[in-house]
């Protein structure tokens, strides 16, 4: 007796669960989501000249550290200036999550890039250390060169 009923019951919880609409499936982020926020867990990480790991970045290093450790897995040139030459052209005012964006920080060329984050903010390892940056600063405004497009 005490057999039947656990078997009842059993059936009960799960006719239960399969008729409840709960899902086992579980959602999984977008290539631009994967980007962005995994640049955000290296916030406060140190500035390091030509540095390619988590123990220090250079911006060139740290774009391309995320690109090839997320689920994106995608081989990014080394320097900004190459980084530049990739990818497909974004036009001002038309970036968007995981996009690349870049600056002539030394006054004739492109040799800084970060990541767009939306809002006109993007992320990247400054001298300072990896920082949230706005785009609408004097300083950034004047400085942008554009930016690339290597996620689909």
């Amino acid at each position: 007796m005490k057999r039947i009923f656990s078997v009842f019951v059993s059936l009960g919880l799960a006719a239960m669960f399969l008729l409840s609409g709960v899902s086992v499936a579980k959602a999984s982020p977008s290539y631009d989501q994967e980007v962005t926020e995994t640049a955000k867990v290296y916030l406060g990480t140190p500035y390091k000249w030509g540095g390619t790991t988590a123990k220090g970045f250079d911006a060139s290093g740290f774009t391309k550290f995320i690109y090839k450790t997320t689920v994106v897995k995608k081989d990014i040139p080394r320097t900004a200036a190459d980084q530049f030459k990739g990818g497909a052209a974004v036009a001002k005012g038309k970036e968007k999550l995981g996009d690349l964006v870049f600056f002539k920080t030394n006054g004739k060329s492109v040799s800084f890039v970060g990541i767009y984050l939306g809002n006109n903010s993007f992320i990247a390892a400054t001298t300072k250390g990896v920082r949230i940056q706005s785009m609408n600063t004097k300083y950034w405004k004047d400085i942008y060169s554009g930016a690339r497009r290597y996620l689909r």
